[in-house]
């Protein structure tokens, strides 16, 4: 979750970056880089899209990082709560970017598929405490 979580960091942060600092996104796999992060569907106001997903993630690696320092599975957790949410933000914004916009972001693509990643590891921490704790058996004895 750590590496999902910084790789899905950078990403969203050079997206957040050409977004302010108005350079145009080399798109040489998925032609609609430029579509997609100028559509009004990328910014909520003058907040572009990227910088809350950028957030998203910087939040999680915190989240990671305090667990790793501290060992309380508690921020594990924190995190694995979180990623749903950074999932089904990622859907959304897939969907719009097929069926609105009609063009793909070969950068908002990585950030969906970090996000879809960081929530599939999220739900097996939570899967594993489940287990771990009782309330799902564990399986046959081997």
């Amino acid at each position: 979750m750590l590496a999902v979580s910084f790789l899905g960091f950078l990403d969203a942060s050079y997206l957040t970056a050409s977004h302010f600092l108005h350079f145009a996104l080399p798109c040489s796999i998925i032609n609609g880089c430029e579509t997609v992060t100028s559509s009004i569907y990328a910014t909520v106001g003058p907040v572009p899209i990227s910088l809350v997903g950028a957030a998203y993630y910087l939040a999680i690696l915190i989240l990671l990082l305090i667990f790793l320092d501290s060992k309380s599975e508690r921020f594990l957790k924190y995190a694995a709560y979180l990623s749903p949410i950074g999932f089904l933000v990622s859907m959304y914004l897939v969907s719009l970017q097929i069926f609105v916009i009609h063009a793909l972001c070969l950068y908002c693509m990585a950030s969906a598929g970090s996000s879809t990643l960081l929530f599939l590891l999220g739900l097996g921490v939570l899967l594993r405490k489940v287990e771990v704790s009782g309330y799902i058996s564990p399986g046959p004895e081997e």
